[in-house]
């Protein structure tokens, strides 16, 4: 039986980069059913998700990208998928690597699997900013420290989940620069955690959310989750 296979699109304000994504994964992914969040837009994103034949799941409001994220695995786990994967809205995940990225979950390998543009080592691959990088190996350190893993990317938005753990993220997902924190979470559940490397490609249009004083924010913010985190008993 072929598994089934959702693609998770949070979008919020993409309408200049979610149609040519989404035609994008329609040529190299097409096994795979798509679902865009539209966390709120106040642009087109939703008309040009829906122009390409993409089913579009609108938010009433913004509910910020854990919160569109969460929706999706709702709808994954609702509706049986044995394997969802996060792909970011702006462009920069190439859908060429969503069959890399869902192999070591196929395999029965891995219930998350990371893409990590820290193992890839094309000089043209996108890396993020300099500060974006200090908070990336930030997070390194201190999810190796609290958990013994060690991951070159955790704050990597493009990941696949198995079955498992769709259920789990629908239950509960981060709010706010959700990433290493929901690693935590899986791991303290007891789910294989991993990566694979990836190209990113810098972000086709609009631009992000995350500034560098917010990501001085996220991290106090995110740091102190996890560390409660640690409160919870294992399961």
């Amino acid at each position: 039986m072929n598994p089934k296979i959702l693609l998770i699109i949070p979008a919020l304000n993409e309408a200049g980069s979610i149609g040519r994504l989404l035609e994008e994964i329609k040529t190299t992914f097409p096994q795979a059913d798509r679902v865009v969040i539209n966390d709120g837009s106040s642009d087109l994103t939703a008309e040009e998700a829906l122009k390409t034949g993409t089913c579009v799941a609108n938010l009433p409001f913004n509910l910020g990208i854990g919160g569109a994220v969460q929706t999706g695995y709702q709808i994954a786990h609702e509706q049986g998928y044995d394997i969802a994967v996060q792909v970011d809205g702006d462009g920069q995940h190439d859908p060429k690597l969503i069959l890399s990225l869902i192999t070591p979950i196929l395999e029965d390998k891995l219930d998350l699997c990371i893409g990590s543009r820290f193992l890839d080592h094309d000089a043209s691959s996108f890396r993020s900013t300099a500060a974006r990088r200090f908070g990336i190996r930030f997070f390194c350190h201190l999810l190796k420290l609290l958990t013994g893993l060690y991951l070159t990317d955790p704050t990597s938005g493009f990941r696949a989940t198995g079955k498992k753990l769709n259920g789990i993220f629908a239950a509960y997902y981060p709010v706010d620069f959700p990433e290493p924190e929901a690693i935590k979470i899986a791991k303290r559940r007891g789910m294989r955690i991993g990566e694979v490397p990836v190209q990113m490609r810098e972000r086709r249009s609009g631009r992000s959310s995350i500034r560098p004083l917010a990501t001085l924010y996220y991290m106090i913010k995110v740091t102190f989750a996890i560390l409660i985190d640690l409160l919870k008993k294992k399961s």
